[in-house]
């Protein structure tokens, strides 16, 4: 008998390094603050208008140095934190109500459905007669804007499952509640994250409006007091640390989605 050797089999080429990759992302945005940067220096930018990068970071870095900037970020991440917490924890259990019960859905998704074509922005001065001009409204303007993207991802997420699998889990002997951790929240989760990451963004849309009514601390507060004094390099800070903290919450957000859903596989780009 010949025994024929068989061919060596062929290494599949190396994957590019996540490191390449995530370094590769900030490609884009150094180089708009690069090419920001020169024509602020060379003067086709007004610095009136629209200061160069390195002003805005030494202003940044002034602002830290007094405590300037640290206490009125402190106030923003609170209410930030407190309206997205009682917009999302009522739009996770009208959202899960709405999508899991049929008397849920009759009673709450219509009502839900008339609110969101009201932008919650154009709500200002009904919320000021409301709930005042303090702490309260902004509080509110935030839970708005956190609450409708999540309840429509979280009813979405539910009433996406696929029925068979139900019945499949109920076949085997699964109990209401057992069905519900095993099938309902898996199946969900991608919707939940997904409303998440928009709730987040729509929070901070309306911390933004919020913190520039009657206030006295916040960024908002501290862009609105700097346009009085036509600081433009303060107005843009506050810009920058808006942008980054939606950018850090996101960030955070995905590294959580990607452990909670490490058991899905999805299209990666090539």
């Amino acid at each position: 008998m010949t025994l024929v050797a068989a061919p060596p089999a062929t290494e599949a080429p190396p994957a590019p390094a996540k490191t390449t990759r995530r370094w590769r992302r900030l490609v884009s945005p150094l180089l708009i603050l690069a090419l920001w940067e020169i024509a602020a220096r060379a003067g086709l930018i007004s610095a009136d208008k629209l200061p160069a990068p390195s002003t805005v970071l030494q202003t940044g870095w002034r602002l830290s140095l007094d405590g300037t900037l640290g206490h009125h970020l402190l106030d923003s991440l609170t209410r930030a934190a407190i309206g997205l917490l009682i917009g999302g924890t009522l739009a996770l259990v009208l959202g899960s109500l709405a999508g899991l019960l049929r008397l849920g859905d009759d009673a709450i998704d219509p009502p839900v459905q008339m609110a969101r074509m009201l932008p919650h922005l154009a709500l200002v001065p009904l919320l000021i007669i409301w709930v005042g001009i303090g702490e309260s409204m902004k509080i509110t303007l935030v839970a708005l804007g956190a609450f409708f993207p999540l309840y429509f991802n979280t009813y979405a997420g539910i009433r996406d499952i696929d029925e068979r699998l139900i019945e499949l889990a109920r076949t085997y002997g699964l109990g209401t509640w057992q069905r519900l951790v095993h099938v309902v929240l898996p199946g969900a989760l991608p919707s939940l994250f997904l409303g998440l990451r928009l709730a987040i963004g729509a929070a901070w849309l309306s911390l933004v409006v919020g913190e520039q009514t009657n206030t006295q601390n916040g960024i908002g507060f501290l862009m609105m007091e700097a346009r009085e004094f036509s600081q433009t390099d303060v107005v843009v800070l506050g810009l920058f640390v808006y942008a980054l903290l939606g950018l850090l919450s996101d960030v955070l957000l995905r590294i959580a989605e990607k452990r909670a859903l490490s058991w899905r596989r999805g299209l990666k780009a090539t």
